[in-house]
């Protein structure tokens, strides 16, 4: 703070009554002004009073003023930061507050979106609490400079005090050199050094500012009226003041070229005003009025230009207003759209979004017109915020549902991978497959831990499938060498005599051919053949067709029996039923048949016909049902083998 000793800044009171005589040109004619004159000097001086309080305070006018609306939380917060560590704290007041109150706007919106997401998730408004790290963030740093401000205004009353205790004591020492019996020289050159120290005294405070300077300036000109007599010294004073006056009107009318910017203008204007003020003394009577008067038009001429400037600027506030209403009513209408999908939603986020930075870039509107529209564009963020999150709260529902069901089919797949009961356990696989394809979305932060699973539990299974194929597929080759090698050695066979003999060893080729396994699906013609060779040699030996039908039968019950497979017993059981029930069928509507016979004779072809097939029918059911009776048979066998097993358990 030791700089606000050293800068040019000015002072206050005592001598109220001075001031209130103060007659240096430009004073004396305040009230000789218009209203208008009055008010833009009036602006122009307590700007400059201001900056008198320190001198960093100048600063605030070279500092941007970035369009904050425009800015995220996170800029806003990091632009403040910015300004904070970087530039004096007395000059970023205006900042800070623009930045609070923009800060403060945005996140009241951001506390409305999230309740609005936390009652659509179910929540009660009660309920609902919320702070975000960067709120913290921000009002930690908006703590840090108030406390910045006041200590720096804390140091600053304490410098103003000192400043203004040295002014006054100037001000009583020149009021002493009037009438002082010495040389006018010695004098003059005393009040120079006063002068001298006055420029170089401090700041004093804004309420100090106007009487003291009015004090200074009626007691610097009551000396000048002293040293009347001694015309040199004050007249070289005089015209070298006049000079330096003339130079800032030279400097205020360059000001007045349309090239120059408006804002610029008058804040260069208000630096001239301080030099005259503050460091030019006074000129001669005879000037004075002229020169205040023509500094003084110039100044009401850039007031003007200026005022120009910001009635042209509340016309584009107006044309900023009907954009921004527009984009309002673009949002409204996305708002009111029926989007059905993911994707519709996302395209219409970011159409929303885009015109949300479009409306805040837009730039100032009025400020009667500020706060209105200002809610009516939270309002249509609202709403298309509001069906957003009630879409999004029931796909998140249909997805938890989702996961449900996946979750299902994956305790299905872990439960199975192990499993090594191919026939019934892959249609099962496959299905959850299907279903898993089927069911649709669940939420992200589980569809790829989900997924991975069930991948897993499916992979581990099939790769064991195709492994067992592979291997049964050898195994098959293997046996279809084998089959080949032992038809080619049955063919050879001889017959006796001794059927019984002859039986017993063609049953035992079948029970070898059994054993021999299974030989690939292609291949299964191999079969065939070797139960034609069997049938042939049991032709051979005069057995009828059922003799030979139930031979096979049995066989093939020896076979299934071997295989240890329940299952296939059973549809075994039901493919007998059922043909048995359709030969019965059959015999009953060929005995219906019959009936159109009555009167014809029983050598007529069709009749010999239906009594064949009649009789041929019967000779199959007698068939099936010894089958029958062979499986149930097999079944009990194995029911009594199987509670046998039970019971030595």
């Amino acid at each position: 703070m030791s700089e606000l000793k050293k800068d040019n800044l000015q002072p206050t009171e005592e001598g109220r009554d001075f001031h209130k005589k103060e007659n240096l040109e430009g004073n004396v004619n305040l009230t000789a002004e218009s209203g208008n004159t009055t008010e833009y000097l009036d602006e122009i001086h307590q700007e400059n009073a201001e900056d008198a309080e320190d001198f960093e305070n100048a600063k605030r006018h070279e500092i941007p003023m970035l369009n904050y609306e425009a800015m995220s939380l996170e800029a806003l917060s990091k632009e403040f930061k910015r300004l904070l560590h970087t530039e004096k704290v007395q000059a970023i007041k205006k900042h800070a507050e623009a930045i609070r109150q923009e800060f403060d706007k945005k996140y009241e919106e951001l506390l409305e979106e999230k309740k609005e997401e936390y009652i659509a998730d179910g929540g009660e408004e009660y309920d609902f609490k919320y702070e975000s790290p960067i709120h913290r963030t921000f009002y930690g740093l908006f703590n840090e400079y108030r406390e910045k401000r006041n200590n720096y205004h804390k140091e600053l009353e304490k410098i103003h005090k000192e400043n203004l205790k040295e002014r006054q004591e100037i001000i009583e020492e020149i009021k002493k050199l009037i009438n002082v019996e010495e040389n006018i020289n010695t004098t003059f050159k005393s009040f120079q050094q006063l002068q001298e120290r006055w420029r170089k005294a401090g700041p004093v405070s804004r309420k100090d500012y106007d009487v003291l300077w009015g004090n200074y300036h009626h007691h610097v000109e009551n000396f000048y009226d002293f040293i009347d007599l001694s015309r040199d010294l004050r007249d070289i004073d005089f015209k070298r003041n006049l000079e330096e006056k003339l130079k800032i009107i030279e400097k205020a009318e360059a000001l007045c070229k349309e090239d120059v910017d408006a804002l610029k203008a008058f804040r260069e204007l208000q630096l001239l005003h301080k030099v005259w003020k503050e460091e030019i003394g006074p000129v001669a009577r005879e000037y004075r009025e002229e020169v205040w008067q023509r500094f003084s038009e110039i100044t009401k001429n850039i007031h003007k230009k200026r005022q120009y400037y910001f009635d042209n600027l509340d016309k584009v506030y107006e044309q900023n207003a009907v954009k921004r209403t527009e984009i309002i009513a673009k949002i409204k209408e996305i708002a009111d759209k029926e989007i059905t999908s993911h994707n519709g939603w996302q395209k219409g986020i970011k159409e929303v979004d885009a015109l949300r930075e479009a409306f805040l870039n837009i730039g100032k509107v009025p400020a009667h017109l500020t706060n209105e529209i200002w809610d009516k564009f939270k309002e249509s963020v609202r709403s298309f915020n509001r069906k957003k999150n009630n879409y999004y709260k029931n796909l998140k529902r249909e997805q938890q549902e989702n996961l449900e069901k996946k979750l299902a089919l994956l305790e299905i797949a872990k439960a199975n991978k192990n499993s090594r009961d191919w026939d019934a356990v892959t249609p099962v696989m496959k299905k959850i497959q299907e279903e898993w394809k089927e069911i649709g979305n669940v939420p992200k932060k589980n569809a790829d831990k989900i997924w991975k699973e069930f991948r897993k539990a499916c992979n581990e299974y099939f790769d064991e499938l195709h492994k067992a194929i592979k291997s049964s597929q050898n195994e098959e080759y293997a046996a279809l060498d084998k089959k080949k090698e032992f038809l080619d050695k049955i063919k050879e066979h001889k017959l006796t005599q001794d059927k019984e003999k002859e039986i017993e060893i063609l049953q035992g080729f079948v029970s070898q051919w059994n054993e021999l396994g299974k030989v690939p699906h292609a291949k299964r013609g191999i079969d065939t053949k070797f139960h034609k060779v069997i049938d042939a040699f049991y032709k051979k030996l005069d057995f009828d067709k059922q003799e030979i039908e139930l031979i096979k039968y049995n066989n093939k019950l020896e076979k299934l029996a071997n295989e240890d497979d329940e299952s296939s017993l059973n549809q075994e059981m039901f493919f007998v039923r059922r043909r048995i029930d359709e030969l019965k069928l059959e015999i009953l509507q060929l005995e219906n048949n019959l009936q159109f016979f009555n009167n014809v004779d029983e050598n007529n072809p069709l009749f010999r016909e239906v009594i064949k097939n009649i009789n041929s029918q019967k000779e199959n059911l007698e068939t099936w049902t010894v089958k029958l009776r062979e499986l149930k048979n097999l079944q009990q066998t194995q029911a009594g083998e199987s509670e046998e097993e039970n019971k030595e358990e």
